[in-house]
């Protein structure tokens, strides 16, 4: 089975290791830089897992922080997970089967007779 590739961000406390320990103290070297992040952008960024980072952000943050691309990003290895077999519908047999009964049939719609 092949590994999985992941990290872990570290910019939290790669932050209190320079004694930086609100989120609001990026704000101004990221504007010297820059670079303009609200603080609920700046508190998700140091919070939370990046997903997507702009380089530009990155490499700021590497010279705010005077560290390397290491000690801010991990990488880890997760082992591959296992995929959960599909569900039978409630009818048993495949799920394409099965659901093909439950589907409405189209509507006709037919001109009124009148008087």
């Amino acid at each position: 089975m092949a590994a999985k590739l992941d990290y872990q961000w570290h910019l939290r406390k790669v932050m209190a290791d320079r004694g930086m320990f609100s989120t609001t103290d990026l704000i101004p070297p990221l504007a010297e830089r820059g670079i303009t992040l609200s603080s609920s952008q700046v508190y998700r960024l140091v919070v939370e897992r990046p997903e997507r980072l702009s380089l530009k952000i990155l490499m700021a943050l590497l010279d705010i922080l005077d560290c390397t691309m290491d000690d801010l990003i991990e990488p880890i290895t997760v082992a591959g997970a296992v995929k959960k077999p599909t569900k039978a519908a409630a009818g048993g047999g495949e799920p394409a089967e099965a659901l093909g009964g439950l589907r409405p049939k189209r509507a006709r719609i037919r001109g009124v007779d009148r008087p």
